[in-house]
């Protein structure tokens, strides 16, 4: 339908019957917990660990059914904000110098004394945590695509994870939808008033200025009439649901299997990050 076509890019969920689809929530939430700690505590520079980590997750992601092609525009997502995150490590980092340059070629050190450098250990760091964000972006996305969010909530508040925040997730996840519904309707009206050229960029600012506000005001609004209806219906704190988790033989498993394979990769990298201690 033109509604659910409409919020396509807020809900990422794709139905399926592979194995990871009927996987226990819980199991598929702190399968996706231990991978990203694996990419987290990896050292810089080792790329072997972080070429079998990302071999195992595009299996994963393979095994899911999910399109390879689907998986990797959506990882690329984090690669400009972990870059703009990263850029000033090249420049700050003790190392190598690569490159330097010296504001108007100032033969005392540039102006101000200042040079600008770029070093070996500084472009290793760089691409590191851009590794890092993209590998973990790429299993979060994978766990979003295969589990209903219900189901998501469900395992959390099943792992102890305070109700408070899971129902603050849970609300902002379905308020999300008509907050977009809102800013449409907004700027329909906007195109509907303002129809020709010829309009200033101060014009444009103060009109997206006044919908901002617009949006907030009505959001507020809103949030209020529903907190006093929950109230009203008994709501205590607790978002409950009709879904019921169990964990079965292959849950067990493929948990035992995933751990296996992380721990075979961090002792992979442990070893090669010691053999030139060891004169190799």
């Amino acid at each position: 339908t033109t509604e659910a076509m409409r919020h396509s890019f807020l809900d990422r969920y794709r139905q399926g019957t592979s194995l990871i689809h009927h996987l226990d929530p819980r199991l598929k939430l702190l399968a996706t917990l231990g991978f990203v700690l694996a990419v987290t505590m990896t050292t810089p520079g080792n790329w072997i660990v972080f070429a079998l980590l990302a071999a195992l997750a595009i299996g994963a992601v393979l095994v899911a059914k999910v399109p390879l092609v689907e998986g990797l525009k959506r990882s690329a997502v984090a690669l400009p904000v972990a870059g703009m995150v990263a850029v000033s490590l090249p420049f700050t980092q003790a190392g190598e110098v690569l490159w330097s340059w010296q504001p108007f070629g100032s033969a005392q050190g540039g102006l101000f004394g200042f040079t600008l450098t770029i070093t070996d250990a500084g472009l290793v760091l760089f691409a590191t945590v851009v590794v890092k964000a993209w590998l973990s972006v790429m299993v979060s996305g994978l766990l979003v695509a295969t589990t209903p969010f219900p189901d998501l909530l469900k395992a959390m508040r099943s792992l102890r994870v305070p109700a408070v925040l899971t129902a603050t997730i849970s609300f902002m996840y379905r308020y999300l939808f008509v907050l977009v519904d809102e800013a449409m309707r907004l700027q329909t009206a906007r195109t509907a008033r303002s129809v020709g050229t010829g309009r200033t960029v101060w014009w444009r600012a103060r009109v997206l200025g006044g919908m901002i506000g617009s949006l907030f005001i009505r959001s507020y609004e809103r949030s209020e009439r529903i907190y006093a209806a929950m109230l009203s219906r008994g709501f205590a704190g607790e978002v409950r649901t009709l879904t019921r988790l169990t964990w079965q033989a292959r849950d067990t498993c493929v948990g035992l299997a995933w751990v296996a394979a992380l721990a075979a990769i961090a002792a992979l990298g442990r070893t090669v990050a010691l053999l030139p201690a060891w004169g190799f």
